[in-house]
């Protein structure tokens, strides 16, 4: 095998299944995990897809074996003939399987404290192999491997995320962070798009210590700020003086923090002034009393909503006072474009948004309105 050109370690990704192949699901696995290695430090330089076939799933942990330190595998787990993730990475390894018994002894109380007797196949997911230890699974009953030979390092995860995403962040992932703290903030913006954002920043998104990256989502632009020290106050401090300069570049357009929601953050407000909010929309067809109906404590806060399809400002803004309540949003019906409207009993916002056709309307009603509410109530 190769040896490494540098002190960083080298990762791939390997996701297993006939069904990604044919596009019938998303790999997501992939996505997830790319991100977790990169807040890692971990170049993930490869990634590969192949199907339920023993032969080239063995080629492609051999291919992957030959040029990365760690492989990370999701899929294949499972106990059907199919699955054959297990075969392949002993056919790579040149080493045999054989039932762990204490694994096996797991399995049949799992099915046993469901009330089933446990079937014979599912034996294979209680292998092993002699370079492998077993990644245990208490949301399934495929266990995974973390399987270290050669100074190569590989780690088999079931494919269902809900099973996969906890197996690595409680087993895997620290044994990757050891003898260091690794720390991240979020920032989410709205009313700017990435490109601007990636601009305003700079020299910032170039940065390798924290690292700073861009990302455009449903609810905005998040800027994601990672940090590996070797305590945690360290990485904190360094990200605390990052997000304090992205902040004096930024500042009007960030709205929220982490698992901030816009919901959280305009209820947040509401309570602090003793305020309660109702709603009255057209363009955006009742997604923003649903998006606010969702909040936790809600009720402290929300006076109700109403749908008037076709409706134009003055009568949404007296189908508003109407449901109670002090402060109000409204969405104008449009065939380009609408004003929206934040009334406070202090002052009254109004933001125009154009859109190409009533999804997009829709969308940037919902984002544009919760934003412009977030501002009236900031002011």
């Amino acid at each position: 095998m190769p040896e490494r050109p540098t002190n960083r370690l080298r990762a791939e990704l390997l996701s297993v299944g006939t069904e990604l192949l044919l596009g019938e699901i998303v790999d997501t696995n992939a996505a997830y995990l790319a991100g977790r290695l990169a807040l890692l430090g971990i170049d993930c330089l490869h990634m590969q897809t192949v199907g339920d076939n023993l032969g080239r799933a063995k080629e492609a942990f051999e291919r992957a074996l030959a040029r990365s330190e760690l492989v990370v595998v999701t899929g294949g787990l499972g106990p059907t003939e199919d699955d054959l993730t297990r075969e392949a990475i002993a056919a790579a390894l040149g080493e045999t399987p054989a039932v762990d018994p204490e694994l096996e002894k797991e399995l049949r109380s799992w099915f046993a404290g469901r009330g089933l007797p446990m079937p014979e196949r599912n034996r294979k997911q209680a292998w092993l192999i002699p370079s492998a230890r077993a990644l245990r699974n208490p949301n399934g009953t495929a266990p995974g491997w973390d399987v270290r030979k050669d100074g190569r390092r590989i780690v088999a995860m079931p494919g269902v995320p809900r099973e996969m995403t906890p197996m690595w962040e409680d087993q895997v992932e620290p044994t990757l962070a050891q003898g260091s703290a690794l720390r991240r903030r979020t920032l989410k913006l709205l009313g700017v798009g990435e490109s601007a954002v990636e601009e305003k920043l700079d020299e910032l998104v170039r940065s390798t210590s924290p690292t700073v990256a861009t990302y455009a989502k449903n609810d905005g632009v998040h800027v994601r700020i990672a940090d590996k020290a070797p305590s945690a106050q360290e990485a904190d401090a360094r990200i605390a003086g990052v997000e304090a300069e992205i902040r004096a570049r930024l500042g009007e357009y960030v709205w929220g923090v982490d698992s901030d929601t816009l919901g959280v953050v305009v209820g947040r407000a509401l309570l602090a002034r003793g305020w309660r909010l109702a709603v009255a929309e057209s363009l955006s067809m009742g997604d923003i009393a649903r998006s606010l109906a969702d909040t936790p404590d809600a009720r402290r806060w929300f006076a109700g909503g109403v749908v008037r399809l076709g409706a134009v400002a003055e009568a949404l803004e007296r189908e508003a006072r109407g449901l109670g309540g002090n402060v109000f949003l409204i969405t104008p019906e449009g065939n380009d474009e609408s004003e929206l409207r934040a009334i406070t009993p202090e002052r009254t916002r109004r933001l125009t948004v154009k859109f190409r056709s009533p999804p997009d309307g829709r969308r940037r009603a919902l984002l544009g309105g919760l934003d412009l509410l977030r501002r009236a109530l900031a002011d």
